[in-house]
């Protein structure tokens, strides 16, 4: 199926759709954790090594299953963070760099992996020694976010996008990690957006419509790409064009698959954005 008449710009969620977060959030912790375990200075309290060393091994002998857990726990946090402050504009802004990191110091303390100062004076004393991490480490430990690497055919297909419309991301990363990440991934978008640039997240109608507005364009200028359908349901209810690409354990409403919601429908065994530029009326070189 096409889009008549073609849309001037294509608004990209990112994560999920432009970059495969699981693996390099899980790759950073596992590699992470060993490091803290093997460190000759540091001196974890013998429970927390005792979990660490747990966490380790049946990582890597057992397909990373509790490091998957703890992922799980923090990306569905996110979700749910963010679906609150879009439900509800009396709840109190916070970047998505804030909540990933009081996210993660709650999820790990509840692991046993590190526990809380009761005495917490300074920004970088909030974990007690003997922790698998101090507080600067996972601060760094939160910036994988801003490092998170890309689909295989995330970048050759946004250049091949280029040529024919706008590119931009639409994402409820706050600016400061989108950029980090753009640059990291090589995504060569025309245009950064996130939904901090209008005090929201998706789905409110304030992130697409915002958006849209800041482009200079009419809603039904703009096609929104994702992998998730309730973010296209979105998307498309303010009067935006679909495209969705599938990718792999992305899709978390799958009943919504039944509705009448994508425009374009990439499926997951083809090229991804390459695919779907080819679907716009690119002449893509093979």
């Amino acid at each position: 199926m096409a889009i008549n008449p073609p849309p001037k710009c294509l608004f990209f969620d990112v994560f999920g759709t432009c970059v495969d977060w699981r693996k390099t959030v899980t790759d950073t912790l596992w590699s992470a954790a060993r490091v803290a375990l093997n460190s000759p200075t540091s001196s974890l309290a013998s429970r927390i090594r005792m979990t660490a060393t747990d966490l380790a091994i049946s990582s890597f002998v057992l397909g990373v299953t509790k490091l998957t857990l703890i992922l799980k726990e923090w990306r569905n946090g996110y979700l749910k963070f963010v679906r609150e402050i879009a439900m509800d504009g009396s709840k109190q802004w916070k970047t998505v760099d804030e909540h990933h990191l009081e996210s993660l110091r709650e999820i790990l303390t509840s692991h046993g992996l590190i526990f809380p100062r009761e005495d917490q004076t300074t920004p970088d004393m909030l974990v007690h020694d003997g922790s698998l991490w101090d507080e600067p480490q996972l601060q760094e430990l939160n910036l994988v976010w801003h490092r998170l690497d890309p689909w295989s055919d995330t970048c050759r297909g946004i250049q091949e996008l280029n040529k024919q419309f706008y590119t931009c991301t639409l994402s409820n990363g706050n600016l400061s990690l989108l950029k980090d990440m753009v640059e990291h991934a090589k995504m060569d978008f025309t245009h950064v957006y996130s939904a901090e640039m209008f005090q929201s997240y998706k789905p409110s109608p304030k992130v697409y419509l915002g958006a849209a507005e800041k482009m200079g364009l009419k809603p039904e200028e703009c096609a929104m790409v994702a992998a998730h359908l309730g973010d296209l349901k979105a998307a498309k209810s303010n009067g935006f064009s679909t495209i969705y690409v599938e990718r792999p354990l992305e899709e978390r409403d799958k009943a919504l698959q039944g509705e009448d919601i994508v425009d374009i429908w990439i499926k997951e065994d083809e090229e991804g954005f390459v695919t779907a530029a080819e679907r716009l009326g690119i002449q893509v070189q093979r």
